[in-house]
């Protein structure tokens, strides 16, 4: 899973980077140039902490997720189509993080002068739907040549994904996200390989300035959520020893860091959940899509387990924590065993059972 970090420049699309990744990336240095810096981070999860805790493993995985600084986005903005190099990494994430600027600063000048979110929100949704607008065009005059040529595909087919193209581009004059569009898992599919900017999950990062409210701001598109947090601040703990960024949390009473809850807020937006293995040797957090069954997890553990499931061995969490150990939860009853229909539910912990 790779969420890619854009927004306009200045905005502190690399601030938020290096506090994701307690590094050091020169700020400010890219406008109009294409860079990318990725990283892997863990999703944090007090649930992956109490089971550690409880089984005292070798070793405890978290589940990750892969970001993407994405430098030159943005100042494409007054010269139209999205240049070839930038389109094909951001074709490549599975979601967006979009960095606005909300803070004032002599030293940080907004790029367009003043300090306005809804404005900066607006401008991005229209480069990126102005981007896939130009994807669609093109794509009905291929389809329309297809269809008058004959000869290759069934007529009926061509004509059913011109109607559908034709759907998305009347959406995109409308100036709507294509991510708003209802589609059949047919025309899901049809879609798949386009990576359509405007059709990915996006959540939107408000960057405030330290003590700064978080601005009302409405955005209301499906598959997107708004999130806030003091970039620069977050960025300067993570600069500290994890003694001394806790001792100033405690000091100043921040409780929870805005990015853990940025990570966790993203990864549900991606529509997905995290299922656990326990043991001596190794706890440890997967990530599957909401939605599937226990042999794609066990699938996700290793792939000979899903090719030999034979059924999976489940508690939940909040029933292991009840229970105070596995052993007291499969006396009490609270294992149960589930076959190749089950949906894998978030914080399910699983043992699989499979033939080889």
């Amino acid at each position: 899973m790779q969420l890619g970090i854009i927004g306009l420049p200045q905005s502190g699309k690399t601030t938020i980077f290096n506090a994701l990744t307690h590094g050091d990336q020169p700020t400010g240095v890219a406008v109009g140039r294409m860079e990318v810096h990725t990283a892997v981070i863990d999703v944090p999860d007090e649930r992956v902490d109490r089971l550690s805790e409880m089984f005292n493993p070798k070793k405890t995985v978290y589940a990750k997720v892969t970001y993407a600084d994405i430098a030159g986005l943005g100042s494409a903005a007054d010269k139209g189509e999205i240049s070839g190099q930038l389109l094909n990494q951001l074709t490549q994430m599975d979601g967006f993080i979009e960095v606005v600027h909300c803070f004032e600063s002599p030293f940080v000048p907004h790029v367009h002068g003043s300090v306005d979110p809804a404005r900066d929100i607006q401008l991005m949704d229209e480069e990126l739907m102005l981007n896939d607008q130009i994807m669609v065009e093109r794509k009905l005059e291929r389809l329309a040549e297809e269809h008058k040529k004959g000869g290759g595909r069934e007529k009926g087919v061509i004509e059913h994904e011109i109607t559908l193209f034709e759907k998305l581009q009347d959406a995109l004059f409308s100036a709507i996200p294509l991510r708003d569009i209802r589609l059949t898992v047919e025309e899901e599919k049809t879609l798949s390989g386009f990576g359509f900017l405007s059709r990915k999950p996006l959540l939107i990062l408000l960057n405030l300035g330290e003590g700064q409210a978080q601005p009302e701001i409405q955005y209301d598109h499906q598959r997107s959520r708004i999130e806030s947090l003091q970039g620069k601040l977050e960025m300067d703990l993570g600069q500290l020893s994890n003694e001394d960024a806790a001792l100033f949390m405690h000091e100043y009473g921040i409780e929870e860091l805005g990015l853990s809850r940025m990570i966790r807020s993203s990864y549900e937006l991606l529509g997905l959940l995290s299922f656990f293995t326990v043991g001596e040797d190794e706890v440890r957090a997967w990530t599957v899509r909401r939605g599937a069954l226990a042999p794609e997890a066990a699938g996700e553990v290793h792939t000979d387990f899903q090719k030999g499931f034979i059924r999976a061995e489940v508690i939940t969490y909040d029933e292991l924590m009840e229970a105070g150990s596995m052993a007291e939860g499969r006396s009490k009853g609270k294992l149960r065993l589930e076959g190749k229909q089950y949906p894998v539910q978030d914080g399910d912990i699983i043992s699989i059972r499979f033939s080889t």
